[in-house]
């Protein structure tokens, strides 16, 4: 079994992400993570387990009944909601999602109320708070800081989960669990996600939602991948590396009505100008191929879905909204239940929620 208490950051941070994961895993064998990282730390057999804990949860909650056992099972644990990056829809899917499970919460959205603003590093921060609450939930636009803060709280006094809500343009791990569970549910009656085509249009380049959502596809058999957009938008070589690395279809397209025609799952993203190196250097890009709206519904086939992590521009048009086929506000409401199922899964709760009698 491995631990982080087990190997200096230096040597830690240096492995792939593929064994970096053997060492955020609860250490009671069950193969479920105690930190939340990164998408690589997600297989098929534990995204199975956690999108039934989803359903399962979902199910309970419908009573009165089941929705105040629900609130007892971890009645005993306080979170902290650290998000230094803004954020709304994040933070209210977790924020639920504890309050579903009867968490207490506290939180932390802007460094200018913390004593960051007096100088205090992002480190020194969560250290703090780990001394009052039982699991961080974070949000930085800092790359790498979450991974940093797991080590350095396993290796404390008080080590206590970290669930990372997007670090930087790399990863965004609970975004990746919703857009899985939203799949796994839009085609659970209709074959499952095995064999399907799913493109990805917008800002591919410096989009963490794609980049883990691509990754977790990479669980399911025969799922071809498009990836459609401007050529300075295009998705990361790293991504495609991998996808080559696992035998896995892709395409790189700048055609979205042709990939709609083939297309089970449209993920449209928005531009991410929040990244530009210098101003205005995303609206010098022609992007007006690469939005979504009535014609390109008119090709999506009759159980082909629309996503979109939000929150979004003008990239799919308001009149898609009211399309059986449009699934992105059904996804906020998914990452409330997949993230519950997660933290109760951090906490070792799995078993205790399957086998309840509502």
């Amino acid at each position: 079994m491995h631990r982080l208490t087990d190997i200096g950051w230096e040597d830690y941070s240096a492995l792939p992400l593929e064994e970096k994961k053997a060492y955020l895993e609860r250490h009671d064998g069950g193969g479920m993570p105690y930190h939340t990282l990164f998408a690589q730390q997600f297989d098929r057999r534990i995204l199975e387990r956690l999108c039934a804990l989803a359903n399962r949860i979902r199910f309970i909650n419908k009573s009165k009944e089941g929705a105040l056992y629900l609130k007892g099972v971890l009645a005993h644990k306080r979170a902290m909601l650290y998000f230094s990056q803004p954020s709304s829809r994040t933070f209210l899917s977790h924020l639920a999602a504890c309050q579903l499970l009867g968490i207490t919460t506290g939180s932390v959205r802007d460094a200018a109320t913390s004593s960051e603003f007096k100088g205090e590093s992002h480190e020194d921060s969560i250290r703090t708070f780990s001394s009052y609450f039982d699991m961080i939930i974070m949000r930085s636009p800092e790359q790498g800081l979450a991974e940093k803060m797991a080590w350095e709280l396993s290796n404390s006094e008080r080590p206590v989960p970290i669930l990372n809500a997007g670090s930087g343009k790399d990863q965004h791990p609970t975004q990746a669990l919703l857009d899985i569970y939203t799949l796994v549910r839009s085609f659970e009656t209709k074959g499952g996600v095995d064999g399907r085509t799913v493109t990805f249009c917008g800002d591919l380049k410096r989009g963490r939602t794609v980049r883990s959502l691509s990754y977790l596809l990479t669980d399911f058999n025969d799922v071809k991948q498009v990836f459609v957009a401007p050529a300075e938008l295009q998705v990361p070589g790293d991504v495609i590396e991998i996808l080559k690395a696992k035998g896995v279809r892709y395409e790189i397209a700048d055609d979205l009505r042709a990939a709609t025609k083939v297309s089970d799952a449209v993920y449209m993203t928005r531009i991410q100008d929040e990244w530009d190196n210098s101003k205005g250097e995303s609206a010098r890009i022609d992007t007006s191929r690469f939005k979504f709206g009535a014609e390109e519904l008119a090709l999506l086939g009759p159980d082909g879905i629309i996503m979109h992590p939000l929150p979004r521009r003008d990239e799919i048009a308001t009149c898609c909204d009211h399309d059986p086929r449009a699934m992105y506000w059904r996804q906020m409401r998914n990452g409330m239940w997949i993230r519950a199922a997660l933290i109760a899964s951090t906490f070792g709760f799995e078993q205790e929620i399957m086998n309840c009698g509502y």
